[in-house]
């Protein structure tokens, strides 16, 4: 049989029986059934190098052991796993270490708010507190920005086809040009504009929201100084500053929080993805104390008290208590800025764009799906990558922050190879 007849034979149950909405099995016809690190394997005993994890919630790899031995420990001893709010030894030592580890040693205060486990509700509860506090209902987001699937969180989403899913109207919201939106133009002034001019049609808003680096935007990276202006614009005129660090966050661009070298302080932080550590399904936003205005249960969720994900969160801040980890990060980056460089400069045929800061990085392509040609290529050879930004043409790098050199090394020469067949077709 040829690979794709065995291919479609393998995946025939997902076809015949899942949603159409399924989309990474689309990409990666495999059945997959180990991880480690930074590999998987699939039921072939096929080996891939993962430049996904996760979609950036398995910053920490597949697997880590002392994340594994704690959880298998407390699931032996009949810990408590289901227990919404209530209050858990799991969740204690979470917030006590969370405080201790990343709060106290960047100067920062906030309340520790659980919403629902996932990206999207982080987002919902931060956009819900802004204007409840502000009293004021709309919110200025930006072009190419990603924030979410539900309602709230689609309504400062910039991609038309996600926007489209939501099937009703989405209101309360303005997009602004982000950071080089528009060469040669700035944005900072287009947005004092509006917000000066009585005529321009933009209320003052409840908050401004933002990803320092957009991932499924395309790897766009702000420049830090125009963080640095957006913050000044906030305090200004009063509108809460929201950094939404699902993605970019828990040392994705080599520091814990993606802002932190831009030297703010953000009214609300909102944080998933790696934030539970080995993967399990978690989402906390960080809320200033004065702005901690909610009513008992105004949000709230069934699976906000997910005690396996508080373990190997916990477990995961150990990586924080030296700066160890945050310089290994600045080191690959470089290995990964390099050959993205190297790319951009030897394959002129690509018409590419290096993007991104830290392990969050991409490779923008012209001509219509290239990108997803060359990730195809990849995954062929042994390599998990994706592609991202409003057409799908950037290749995304999103590697286990505990890659090693070796690996981070093989992964790029895979991508290397996928490029030249790709390119020599």
């Amino acid at each position: 049989m040829t690979t794709a007849v065995l291919s479609d034979k393998k995946m025939k149950t997902f076809e015949e029986i899942e949603s159409a909405v399924r989309s990474y099995s689309r990409g990666w016809p495999t059945i997959f059934e180990k991880a480690k690190g930074y590999k998987m394997w699939d039921t072939d005993g096929k080996e891939y190098i993962d430049f996904f994890a996760g979609a950036g919630a398995l910053n920490y790899g597949h697997n880590d052991e002392a994340m594994q031995e704690k959880l298998i420990e407390y699931i032996k001893n009949d810990g408590i796993l289901h227990s919404l709010d209530m209050g858990t030894n799991p969740r204690k030592e979470f917030l006590e270490r969370f405080k201790e580890v990343i709060l106290k040693p960047r100067d920062l205060d906030y309340k520790i708010m659980f919403p629902g486990p996932t990206g999207t509700n982080t987002v919902e509860s931060a956009l819900k507190i802004a204007r409840k506090v502000t009293g004021r209902d709309s919110v200025i987001s930006f072009t190419n920005a990603f924030h979410g699937m539900t309602i709230g969180s689609l309504s400062v989403t910039a991609n038309s086809f996600k926007r489209h899913g939501a099937g009703v109207p989405l209101h309360h919201t303005v997009s602004m040009p982000f950071d080089d939106y528009v060469e040669d133009q700035s944005s900072i002034a287009y947005l004092e504009k509006f917000l000066e001019d009585s005529g321009s049609g933009v209320a003052l808003p409840a908050a401004i929201i933002l990803e320092t680096v957009q991932g499924e935007g395309g790897m766009n990276a702000a420049r830090l100084d125009w963080v640095k202006q957006i913050e000044s614009i906030c305090k200004r005129w009063d509108i809460l500053l929201i950094i939404d660090d699902v993605q970019a966050g828990c040392g994705r661009t080599g520091t814990f929080f993606s802002f932190e070298p831009a030297g703010i302080n953000p009214d609300i932080v909102c944080l998933s993805k790696s934030i539970g550590g080995a993967g399990l399904p978690m989402a906390i936003t960080l809320i200033k104390p004065e702005y901690d205005q909610w009513e008992p249960g105004e949000h709230n969720g069934t699976f906000r008290g997910n005690n396996l994900a508080f373990i190997a969160a916990t477990e995961a801040l150990t990586n924080w208590e030296t700066d160890d980890l945050s310089k290994a990060i600045q080191e690959k980056a470089s290995i990964l800025s390099d050959a993205i460089k190297g790319w951009v400069k030897n394959y002129p045929a690509l018409k590419g764009e290096a993007r991104g800061r830290g392990l969050m990085q991409g490779i923008a392509i012209e001509g219509e799906g290239i990108a997803d040609e060359i990730c195809a290529e990849a995954f062929n050879r042994g390599l998990i990558v994706e592609t991202s930004g409003p057409n799908d043409e950037v290749v995304k790098f999103l590697p286990p922050l505990i890659i090693d050199n070796d690996g981070l090394k093989k992964g790029l020469q895979i991508l290397e190879d996928s490029i030249k067949q790709v390119l020599a077709k």
